[in-house]
């Protein structure tokens, strides 16, 4: 007999929102009261938490992810000229960050169990590009909620004064040796797009340091280089993160790391279902806490596996279908194939699962149970 189709979504910032809507309600009438809509109280607050839940000294609210890495490579003087390491297999703003301040990308491949920057592959990268530009920074992205090998990419960057930003847009919460990502670098960027683990409900970012000079720069550059109203010190933008946002973020951010916990139950549940599928599941290094931003499995038949789940009611998305350097904007323009084996391999075999903390046990089940029964006949 035939499943009926189900219903069950690859991620569902709705089902968040109706979580937590008493508080987000009340938080948004404490903004409309307040009169205050940009730069107020509730941004104040939410910088002083974030910064706490981190254990860092300074946090900077700004528009979104992508501003958030444009304001810490340009708090730190990169730009022309610079070279700036990152990864293939990654959203295409961290690249796109790097050329907006003229600085210029380049890409070092993967380890393909965690999908994250291969310290390993670091030095070899900045020695074959010592010639095209300065060394100028890092920036390890820790992608799906696994962190990246942070006390690697610190060694080699240290060795050849690289200055370290971590990407942490999918990585609120994640942990490595005990010590939270966001933590580790010069600075860090975070995101809060609605399906994020910690998400608004519109655009939003956030720079974090201990570094009070940078921390004052990039509290210039994200408002006109103000320090005085209408008089600009430096040349800056505006990238502010609002008070209803703010105070959105506030009334989440103390569930964030139960919300994780339950995320970490789903992979676990996964994990066990799934275990003689024949995909290749995410792994979990011994000193890391991942948070399961995605829950991403591979296999070399992708494509079919997606669309058999999309018959039958389960959505999957592909984080990423092509590396950066595979895309049309950057194609022959950044990386190389033949250093990036690893990103390809990994963009033409991934598919993210549903995932998210009010998936309940029974729709992991369901999902598992399509894909063994696809398994069977594939």
């Amino acid at each position: 007999m035939s499943q009926p189709p189900a219903n069950i979504p690859q991620t569902n910032p709705r089902a968040n929102y109706l979580s937590h809507q008493p508080a987000i309600d009340a938080a948004l009438q404490r903004v409309l009261e307040s009169g205050w809509y940009i730069l107020g109280r509730e941004v104040e607050a939410f910088e002083a938490e974030f910064a706490a839940y981190l254990g860092l000294g300074y946090a900077t609210g700004v528009g979104n992810g992508t501003d958030a890495l444009v304001l810490a490579l340009q708090a730190c003087g990169i730009g022309r000229g610079d070279l700036v390491f990152t990864v293939s297999h990654t959203a295409v703003a961290t690249v796109s960050a790097i050329e907006t301040t003229g600085a210029r990308p380049v890409l070092v491949d993967i380890d393909l169990a965690t999908y994250t920057l291969d310290a390993n592959l670091l030095a070899e990268a900045i020695q074959r590009h010592k010639q095209d530009g300065r060394p100028a920074a890092v920036i390890p992205v820790h992608l799906y909620g696994h962190p990246a090998d942070m006390d690697s990419v610190i060694k080699t960057a240290r060795l050849h004064h690289l200055t370290v930003i971590e990407d942490c847009a999918q990585a609120h919460g994640a942990a490595l040796s005990g010590r939270k990502t966001g933590t580790w670098g010069d600075l860090a960027t975070f995101s809060f797009y609605p399906t994020k683990n910690l998400g608004a409900l519109g655009d939003g970012g956030l720079v974090a340091t201990n570094n009070p000079e940078l921390h004052e720069r990039v509290r210039l550059l994200h408002q006109y280089g103000w320090k005085q109203r209408y008089i600009s010190e430096i040349p800056g933008s505006n990238s502010r993160l609002d008070e209803i946002q703010a105070a959105i973020l506030r009334a989440k951010l103390p569930h964030l790391d139960a919300e994780n916990a339950r995320r970490r139950e789903i992979a676990a549940l996964y994990n066990h279902l799934l275990k003689d599928s024949g995909l290749i599941l995410p792994v979990c290094a011994f000193n890391a806490s991942h948070v399961y931003h995605q829950y991403v499995i591979r296999h070399p038949r992708r494509d079919a596996l997606q669309a058999y789940l999309r018959e039958n009611g389960i959505g999957t998305l592909i984080h990423y279908p092509q590396a950066v350097h595979q895309q049309p904007a950057y194609a022959g323009r950044v990386g190389e194939s033949i250093h990036l084996r690893n990103s390809e391999q990994a963009a033409g075999q991934v598919l993210s699962l549903p995932i998210y903390p009010e998936l309940s046990d029974e729709n992991v089940r369901q999902v598992a149970q399509a894909i063994l029964r696809w398994s069977e006949n594939a």
